[in-house]
Formats: C-alpha cells, structure tokens, sequence
C-alpha cells in the first residue's frame, strides 16, 4: 500500500475522501490481488461497490450523480487504486474515460437520460477507439455505422478494448462518412445489443484479471438518440477524451510504482547479508533514492497537468507528458525493485514481479509512448510538413 505519500488536498472532503478509498483498498483489494491477478479473475462486484462509493463518477457533476471532484484529487484516488491493484485501477479509469464522450459532448436530454446509471448505478463501461489495423494511426479505423431511417447499423470489429464483453455500455467510434478524421462519428452501444459479442479475452503478460478483448459488431442497431455530438465529430471527441485519459494512465504508473518502491524499501531494512541488512550498503541506497525521485517526480507532473485542466486551461500537452514520463519511470522504478530484491523478486511469492508485468502495458495503453513524444513534439514544433 501507499504508506509514505504526504498528500496535498483541497478540501476535508477531499481528505475523507482518500482516507475512504484507503480503507476500501486494503480491506477489499489489495489482499486478494495477487491470488486474484494469477487466477485471472474480474472482480465485478467490487466495481458495484466502487459504483456504490461514489468512486466511478468522482470528477463529473453531481447533478448527474458524479463526485464533482477536481481532476488533481480523482487521480489521487487512482493512484491509491493502483498501488492495491493495477486492474482495479485501470477500470475506473477506463469506465471514466467512457463516460466522457456524453457527460461533455451529450446533450441535456442524453445526459439526464443516461449519465446517472453510468456514474453510479453500478454500470461499467468500455471505451471502443481501436481496431485490429488501426492502432496507433486511430483516424484509419474501418467500423462502419450506416444511417437507416432514425437509426444506425454498426459492422465492423474493434481492438484491445478493456471490459470487452462484460462492459454494460460502449462508447463506440464509426465511420459514418468519407476517409480520414473528420468522417467518423461516436455511438453510445448497449452492451446487450443484438448483434453485438466479443472474442475470447486476449492472452496477457500481466493484468490478467482485466479482460481485453475484440468486441464485434454485427449489424448493430443504435437509435440515433444515442449519438452523440454531430456527425462527424467523433474523432475530435476521442482526442478530447484520451488526453482525460493518459492523466489516468499517469496516476496509475506512481500508483505502481510507488508500490513497488515501497515493497523494495521494506525489503532492503529486513534482508540481512554481511551481518547487517542490505539498505546500509550504499549501492542499493542510491537505488532506492532513485526509485523515490522518480515517483516523486511523475506524481508532481502529473498533477500539474491536472491541475490545468481544473483551471479550464490547454493541457493536451502536460497530458502527454506525464502519461510518457510515468509510465516510462513505473518501468524502471519496477525492474529496479525486482533487483533489489534480488532471486526473490523474481518469484511470485513477492509482488514486484506483477508489478513489472504489469507496468509494461501501461507504456502501451491510451496511446504508445512513442505517440506521446509525436504529441509533444507537435506542440513544440507544430504538425510534421507533408
């Protein structure tokens, strides 16, 4: 658990707030999740219990049933999350990122009409953006939603979608017009529409007890009632939600890491060679300061970036380059650790080994690494000439 993080928050709320997430964390989460991660098991009632919390809705409006939390104390929460179990983590993170093509581009109808259920009625949401042939190159996506009457029929298959085919609802991405960004549209898709499955979870290196898997779309018939922003308008609606997103990733990464550094620092003060324990040699306490200035490092920019974003200011930036900077030190904080640890941490009766598993995918997720230095170099340079 996160024993040595000082946190500054706004609010007394904000403050019972993480002590609640705490107390949820070890009581429900974090003794389980090893046992649970090897056993490749969604804990689905406990996301109801999170729904019930008020923890899967926290930074939208109360009027909605959201938490009207500020984006610098929910990704606190993610962060708390994480350091108990990554899988735990990434859902909300992922059910928040569904919900926000309709709470910030529905209109009233749409959000009165749905938003509630998303946020607190113990939904979970998945959001569907990628496909089997456009990952990184999002706007070359192939799905199809065609208009018939006052509706829409969507074909096509969609990739790497997290809660893929348990998910209660699919924020879906469609081409409903020509090639390129601006022909494609949003949907918001029953997770018990006809004509909509999902393929066996993907086989993972880590975060097994979160599935991953192709979501197919066969005929797919959505009302029109349930697109949402215009025609056209859904890639920029994807942008805008995952730039909300890579922050998530962020949060998760320290979240990750700082378990891990705090598993590594447990060790190093009880293991024992040469007659004293292993944190006085200097070798291993220069790694441990490492580790601590790379966690402090990314919690501090990822919560600038939030912190922006709270303040109505661009942050597309700042997003990218916390989502790049932690993820990139949750992998190296978690390989030093494994180290540290020496042949012990690379067994499973310790849990840095799924801690380093689990933090590769966090390089890949919500856009690669790579993609966030072509983002932040575009906001340094401008657009590559063609």
């Amino acid at each position: 658990m996160v024993e040595q993080v000082e946190r500054r928050l706004p609010t007394d709320e904000a403050r019972e707030l993480l002590a609640l997430v705490r107390e949820i964390a070890e009581r429900e989460i974090a003794q389980t999740a090893a046992e649970e991660e090897a056993a490749g098991h969604f804990p689905r009632e406990l996301f109801r219990l999170l729904s019930a919390s008020g923890l899967l809705g926290l930074p939208y409006d109360s009027a909605y049933g959201g938490g009207d939390q500020p984006y610098a104390v929910y990704l606190q929460v993610l962060e708390e999350l994480a350091a108990a179990r990554l899988t735990v983590a990434l859902g909300v993170s992922v059910h928040s990122l569904s919900c926000h093509a309709l709470a910030a581009f529905g209109s009233d109808e749409q959000r009165a009409a749905h938003l509630p259920a998303m946020l607190g009625g113990g939904l979970l949401g998945a959001y569907c953006l990628s496909e089997p042939a456009s990952g990184s190159d999002a706007a070359a996506l192939r799905t199809r939603a065609a208009r018939d009457g006052d509706a829409w029929v969507l074909d096509g298959t969609k990739a790497w979608i997290t809660h893929g085919g348990i998910a209660d609802f699919y924020t879906v991405m469609a081409r409903t017009g020509g090639e390129g960004p601006k022909g494609i549209t949003a949907f918001l898709v029953p997770g018990d529409a006809p004509g909509l499955s999902a393929a066996a979870p993907e086989r993972k290196m880590g975060m097994k007890g979160s599935p991953t898997a192709q979501v197919h779309l066969d005929g797919v018939r959505v009302p029109d009632a349930r697109r949402i922003g215009a025609e056209g308008q859904g890639f920029a609606i994807a942008l805008a939600a995952l730039d909300s997103g890579r922050l998530g990733i962020a949060a998760c990464a320290v979240g990750v890491a700082q378990a891990a550094l705090d598993a590594a620092v447990a060790y190093a003060r009880e293991r024992r060679q040469f007659g004293r324990p292993i944190a006085d040699f200097q070798g291993l306490r220069f790694l441990l300061a490492d580790m601590a200035t790379q966690v402090e490092a990314g919690r501090a920019l990822y919560l600038e970036a939030a912190r922006l974003r709270d303040e109505g200011r661009p942050f597309g930036r700042q997003a990218a380059m916390a989502k790049l900077f932690c993820s990139d030190a949750a992998m190296r904080v978690t390989t030093d650790a494994v180290q540290v640890l020496g042949g012990y941490g690379y067994t499973a009766d310790f849990p840095v080994e799924r801690l380093l598993r689990e933090a590769k995918v966090l390089q890949i997720v919500e856009g690669t690494n790579q993609i966030q230095r072509v983002v932040i170099a575009r906001h340094l340079a401008g657009p590559e000439s063609r």
